[in-house]
């Protein structure tokens, strides 16, 4: 079956026969009058890569595969990366459809029906080495969800093995009991965390809310901690040097001295509390925090979560490393993206084998 090649690259049958074989076969194409197939770039250097068509110019003359490839390359900046992704997902028996911007390729589940069965997958193709940009996944994660489809994301790496992550907006909630205590417990601060002594507000703080380390008979908060709970009225500071009284302000600027990220974290500290989470520290698992959804005492952590603002762009290998620890023990790794200290959304990351 020959088909003949058009200036982008894509390919055209003309006989109604071949171009039949060709469509039933994989839903390649997009039938046109007269019982012609046109089949996209992705479509014509696969088939042609697997040997199941020919193609040849309007005069005759055989195009061989890699002067095909080579002119999708020139039509297509980027071609490259999501044809492996294309051809990937074809060998592994799923119908790709080219799609327009901002993704790549459209996928029905195994076994699908063309224009029967709903597309199940909106795919877009990445080469390692462009920018992690939380923002535009927050867009991708958003417009997905609306159309009720599951985004993934194929990473080329410059061996060109590729890596699949699924992509979310989750919604992390926990069952912690929210009752504040009833009067502010006394805190001291001293260098980079905060000291409360009073065996009533230890218990209530480190057992019952779940607050800090109990060290001994008394109750260690990081700064995190002491500067919600002094938010939320349930903690009033002192200087473990001086014994006066420590205002809001003077806890942030020590605390924003100390991590350049305190703004963020706290803002996605607060709405993880918000959501009845227990959250501690990550700093093990190279995160900001992990999250319970109940007590420490009689629950695992299920997230690992990192807080950055919203517009965040870092490298991919940072992100695959974080993705893989969390999987590695069990947890789902979460990004918090922080627009401003009231507004905090998550974005999960999950790598998966499609």
């Amino acid at each position: 079956m020959t088909g003949v090649v058009r200036d982008e690259a894509g390919v055209r049958f003309v006989d109604p026969a071949e171009a039949s074989q060709v469509y039933a076969k994989g839903f390649f194409g997009t039938p046109g009058s007269e019982g012609s197939l046109e089949l996209d770039r992705y479509e014509s250097v696969y088939l042609l890569e697997m040997e199941r068509i020919a193609v040849a110019t309007e005069g005759g003359r055989p195009v061989e595969w890699p002067a095909l490839y080579r002119r999708a390359v020139r039509r297509d900046p980027g071609f490259a990366v999501r044809y492996l992704v294309y051809r990937d997902l074809r060998q592994r028996g799923y119908v790709v459809r080219a799609s327009p911007p901002p993704i790549a390729f459209s996928v029905l589940p195994r076994g699908g029906v063309l224009h029967k069965t709903p597309s199940r997958f909106w795919v877009e193709a990445l080469s390692e080495r462009v920018p992690f940009d939380l923002g535009r996944l927050f867009d991708l994660a958003d417009r997905a969800q609306s159309a009720k489809k599951q985004l993934l994301l194929g990473l080329v790496d410059e061996e060109s093995d590729l890596t699949y992550y699924r992509v979310r907006r989750p919604a992390p909630s926990g069952a912690l009991p929210g009752t504040p205590l009833p009067a502010p417990a006394e805190g001291w601060l001293s260098d980079d965390r905060v000291m409360v002594h009073d065996p009533v507000a230890v218990e209530a703080l480190g057992r019952t809310l779940a607050y800090g380390s109990r060290v001994g008979r008394r109750l260690e908060l990081s700064l995190i901690e002491a500067a919600y709970l002094v938010d939320t009225g349930q903690l009033a500071l002192r200087d473990a040097k001086s014994g006066r009284s420590v205002p809001r302000d003077r806890l942030e600027r020590r605390a924003r001295r100390l991590d350049r990220r305190f703004v963020e974290r706290l803002a996605a500290y607060r709405e993880l509390r918000g959501r009845r989470l227990v959250v501690k520290t990550g700093f093990k698992y190279g995160a900001h925090f992990r999250a319970y959804p109940r007590n420490p005492e009689h629950s695992h952590a299920r997230y690992l979560v990192q807080a950055v603002p919203a517009t965040h762009v870092s490298s991919w290998p940072e992100v695959a490393g974080g993705v893989r620890v969390a999987q590695g023990v069990r947890k789902e790794f979460v990004v918090a993206g922080v627009s401003d200290p009231a507004t905090v959304r998550f974005l999960s990351l999950e790598r998966i084998r499609p």
